[in-house]
């Protein structure tokens, strides 16, 4: 049996929440990025003997559409599937159903599902640090839940909370731009889970093709892409009321 860790991750908070996971349970590991848009992911095809944790982050209560189209290319044969969805402690409202869908459509046959806290990654003081030791602990004793139910080959669906029809995506609406410490490096372009940046000249931007995901200024060596100031006081000012109070990891078994 192999271990399938499928993750779309651009800041790395999902990536986190996944290791917490795909570490506590048995398996040799096989990391899909979906996060990376040179892969082929038409090529990964597991088989009905394999486990995959797929794990994305919640925008806007929904999984981000690169990431469903990337996991709709991947082959799962029947394999048993653990589905993640993470959030900046707001709400994940229907993405773990969306996910549900997309896993089901690629031929997963999905057993378990958990919902976990990261630092938001556009207003990073809200969770800020997580996931933290807590829900490490958490996410360690949900991997041990779940491990016993592939143990005793119990293939039996889990009650996932949220809508269909979905909610309605969002548009992408802060797109970082570069500041005057930008040395056309590159590496925001290459980096860039849409291609949304220029290879040639990276202060140029396809606002219609960004989905906000922060990656850029994530792996920026000069700290040289920001949102605009007067949007991100705006988004903090609503995430405030929404945000404040913590907010724990849920399993669905």
């Amino acid at each position: 049996m192999k271990l399938y860790d499928i993750v779309f991750s651009p800041t790395g908070g999902t990536n986190k929440v996944a290791d917490c996971l795909t570490g506590a349970l048995e398996g040799d590991i096989t990391t899909v990025d979906l996060t990376d848009s040179k892969q082929d992911f038409n090529a990964v095809s597991l088989t009905k003997e394999d486990v995959a944790v797929i794990s994305v982050p919640s925008y806007g209560g929904r999984v981000p559409a690169v990431a469903a189209e990337r996991l709709g290319a991947v082959h799962g044969n029947g394999a048993r599937a653990i589905l993640v969805c993470v959030y900046g402690n707001r709400a994940y409202e229907d993405t773990l159903v969306e996910l549900e869908d997309a896993a089901k459509q690629a031929g997963f046959q999905v057993i378990a599902a958990v919902a976990a806290v990261a630092e938001h990654s556009i207003v990073r003081q809200f969770a800020a640090g997580r996931p933290d030791a807590q829900d490490a602990e958490q996410l360690s004793n949900f991997a041990k839940q779940i491990q016993h139910k592939l143990s005793t080959a119990d293939t039996s669906e889990p009650a996932i909370p949220g809508n269909r029809p979905y909610k309605k995506a969002g548009k992408a609406g802060m797109v970082p731009k570069p500041t005057k410490e930008c040395t056309n490096c590159g590496i925001c372009a290459e980096e860039c889970p849409v291609q949304a940046i220029d290879r040639e000249n990276s202060k140029k931007v396809d606002d219609k093709a960004c989905i906000s995901c922060m990656r850029c200024i994530t792996v920026c060596p000069q700290g040289a892409r920001k949102v605009n100031p007067v949007m991100l006081s705006a988004a903090s000012m609503m995430l405030k009321k929404v945000c404040s109070e913590r907010k724990e990891c849920d399993l669905y078994l």
